[in-house]
């Protein structure tokens, strides 16, 4: 897809389409009523449960090799093939009800999850950068990130009334519809890079990307933070309405409760924009009272409690966003989707081993303890982001050279170091 010409009005048409296509992303009102759909059709758990493990498993899978492609080919073609793939597959649920459609409906879904992953980050950088305006990044995203919410909670709102009046065919024609005008919202991204290296080069491009993280201790110091902050919250979030029920409340009201908590993460996206100004001290103070907020809450076992779980999902909505800033400020251009995509891989590894370790607990001690217990990563992550922050910083200009500036820097101070001794000079014979 050939590039476009620059904008006239900065990062504005960026951001506009930008913020669309974040809505409409998530937007889909087959979100609170799917699982329904698959016992009604006559699943049972365990085939249910499979179904999410492949919806899981193709994520993992394809999650590095789509951001080394994105590095490799057009991005925005790559955000519009994306919710196409997740709208026949959703096509595929409402027309065709079976466990095998249900199957290739979670691969496709997961298919277009990754394609996603870590491509949309890279293109807002660059063009961001592009403008001069890469310090907005973390603001732009943050705002992103709560278009999103806004939307899932959108959906929950219109999908009992959509589905009283058409069942699941209406649902899942609203859905498709709305993964459509995603698509087509997305042509209306701007890109403007050189010449990408196609399909064929993206394994080199995942070869050099990987290369980078190990020889690089800021970039690979960067993707550790990633799950370090994403992993746990993200599992946290499927449990919430487990431990809204189990503060004693009616069935009825778990849902407005739950509006609570989403209001509190979408306030930490919006935040993100003046939190950008936080150093590795100031991010270790956020995690660790988001950390704290979290433990009273699910510690208290009422409904009042709630606050403070609302309080740190908006802590580490805002660590979240913070974390892919730092990340995005360390890494080249031609492998920038691609070491996202390396983030994403390690906190979906690491978000199922919370879920593993989030089942021994709620069935030993209750949801409550187990949140309680969530805590605990976010104390460590604190600390240790607080041991960095006492390290000396590197002078103004390097902070400001750019990641390949910095390790030209690098080399040459090292060949300086390295090079044999000159030869003294001979002393001037001359009369």
């Amino acid at each position: 897809m050939p590039s476009s010409p620059a904008p006239a009005g900065g990062p504005r048409r960026l951001t506009r389409t930008l913020y669309r296509y974040a809505f409409l992303d998530e937007f889909v009102l087959l979100y609170p009523v799917y699982a329904l759909l698959f016992s009604d059709t006559g699943l049972s758990v365990w085939q249910i449960s499979s179904l999410f493990a492949l919806w899981s498993l193709t994520g993992v899978v394809l999650e590095v090799p789509s951001g080394a492609l994105a590095d490799g080919t057009s991005r925005r073609r790559l955000l519009v093939l994306a919710p196409l793939l997740t709208a026949t597959g959703f096509a595929l649920w409402v027309l065709l009800p079976s466990y095998a459609s249900f199957a290739v409906g979670f691969v496709l879904w997961g298919a277009g999850g990754a394609l996603g992953s870590g491509t949309l980050e890279a293109l807002v950088y660059e063009e961001l950068q592009r403008l001069g305006a890469a310090d907005r990044y973390a603001g732009i995203m943050g705002r992103a990130r709560a278009c999103g919410l806004v939307a899932v909670m959108a959906a929950m709102a219109l999908a009992g009334p959509v589905f009283a009046g058409g069942g699941y065919l209406a649902v899942g024609a609203a859905s498709v519809l709305t993964c459509l005008l995603a698509a087509a919202t997305a042509t209306r991204l701007p890109e403007h890079r050189g010449p990408a290296a196609g399909v064929r080069g993206w394994t080199a491009t995942l070869r050099v990307g990987l290369a980078e993280a190990r020889d690089d201790r800021s970039v690979r110091g960067a993707l550790l933070l990633v799950p370090a902050v994403t992993s746990v919250f993200e599992a946290l979030d499927e449990y919430t309405p487990l431990l809204v029920r189990d503060t004693g409340v009616a069935d009825r009201t778990v849902p407005w409760l739950l509006l609570l908590v989403w209001a509190g993460a979408t306030a930490g996206g919006l935040l993100a924009g003046p939190g950008s100004r936080l150093g590795s001290r100031g991010l270790a103070a956020l995690l660790a009272g988001a950390a704290c907020a979290l433990a009273l809450g699910a510690a208290s076992g009422s409904p009042a409690g709630l606050v403070g779980i609302a309080a740190a999902f908006g802590g580490f909505q805002l660590a979240v966003v913070l974390a892919d800033a730092r990340l995005q400020r360390r890494l080249t251009d031609s492998r920038r989707a691609t070491l996202t995509s390396v983030a994403g891989l390690g906190s979906s590894l690491t978000t199922v081993a919370v879920y593993a370790g989030y089942g021994a607990l709620a069935t030993a001690a209750g949801h409550a303890a187990a949140f309680t217990w969530g805590a605990a990563p976010y104390l460590l992550t604190a600390a240790l982001l607080a041991r960095a922050g006492r390290r000396p910083r590197p002078s103004r200009h390097a902070r400001n050279e750019s990641p390949e500036a910095a390790r030209e820097t690098q080399r040459k101070a090292h060949r300086r170091a390295t090079a044999p001794p000159c030869p003294p000079k001979s002393p001037d014979r001359t009369v």
